[in-house]
């Protein structure tokens, strides 16, 4: 068990998120980055869905009720095992009535803590995730508080042959203040001008304190619509669209000063031009973006973006064979 001493800024419990839900209202959730949560369970041995502890900028202070096999990845929060710095990207373990602190990070946003064996709580809807808007999943529907007792599971066998082991630094992630995010073009996109799509393809973005699970939001220079009125019950506004159901990762302009990118906790429809769509594998980048940093949107094909995916699910087969050695 660890007992939750100081819960940081925004602490949940998250997996790789709900499957099949989504027409229903019900968004997938689940980790915000998943290369840095599937190596975390990796490191610990653990499956790459088991659940563990997302941390958001700022991470908090929990006591150990039992000896576990743990590991940090994400965003390098400054972390110590009873006032000894404890490494990222390592397997480590603690023992009964050890204090993690884990401070606050200067790059990159999204924290994991991941041990063996998982966070133990209830299934709900095939996942173990937090929906906080509607306070399903995770830890009773919301993010952790002071005093809260999470259980884990057993830890996996040869769980703690892993202790000591570390991703190599290749594998390592950067969380940089400028990223290139890749889109797939489509949807209502024929409702933005030529110019309105030059200007989005060509400018930086730069991303608002608003910004959270739910969606980033993106100031920039103002785009152009084709000025189509839309139809009869879709509104009034040239942003305006008849309701159809948004992927994750949509790219919408709710109007022509305001972009938003709908993340893993989002509506799963509306009224709103939307001209495509994030790459899977880039919304974790997006989840490392800090208020203010900036981003820079390229076009890809469908095939680019599936080879994409080919390439991740490659690199982490090759991480798999490297820390089993």
């Amino acid at each position: 068990m660890i007992e939750i001493k100081e819960p940081g800024l925004w602490t949940t419990v998250q997996d790789m998120g709900r499957v099949g839900k989504y027409h229903l209202g019900v968004p997938p959730s689940g980790a915000a980055d998943k290369y840095s949560f599937i190596i975390g369970n990796l490191l610990v041995g653990n499956p790459a869905e088991f659940a563990s502890l997302e941390m958001t900028l700022l991470g908090g202070e929990f006591e150990f009720h039992r000896n576990l096999i743990i590991a940090l990845t994400g965003a390098p929060m400054e972390a110590y095992l009873n006032h000894q710095r404890l490494s990222f990207w390592e397997t480590h373990q603690v023992k009964e009535g050890d204090i993690l602190t884990i401070k606050a990070c200067q790059q990159g946003v999204k924290s994991y803590l991941s041990i063996s064996g998982g966070i133990k709580v209830q299934d709900v809807l095939g996942s173990k995730s937090t929906y906080e808007l509607s306070q399903i999943g995770g830890f009773d529907g919301r993010k952790l508080a002071v005093g809260d007792r999470i259980q884990i599971n057993e830890p996996l066998p040869g769980a703690s042959k892993q202790v000591g082991k570390s991703a190599p630094l290749e594998f390592v992630p950067t969380f940089n203040d400028f990223q290139e995010l890749r889109v797939t073009m489509g949807l209502s996109g024929y409702l933005l001008s030529d110019q309105g799509l030059k200007t989005f393809l060509n400018s930086e973005w730069i991303v608002s304190h608003e910004s959270n699970r739910v969606a980033y939001r993106y100031t920039g220079p103002r785009v152009s619509f084709t000025e189509q009125y839309p139809p009869f019950g879709a509104g009034t506004s040239f942003s305006n669209v008849v309701d159809f159901a948004y992927p994750i990762g949509s790219i919408m302009f709710t109007n022509e000063e305001e972009l938003i990118v709908l993340h893993n906790d989002a509506m799963t429809g509306g009224g709103f031009v939307t001209i495509g769509t994030v790459i899977s594998q880039d919304l974790d980048l997006i989840s490392q973006s800090r208020p203010l940093s900036k981003c820079h949107f390229i076009t890809v094909t469908i095939d680019q973006a599936i080879q994409a995916r080919a390439e991740r699910r490659k690199r982490m087969e090759t991480l798999v064979g490297l820390i089993k050695r």
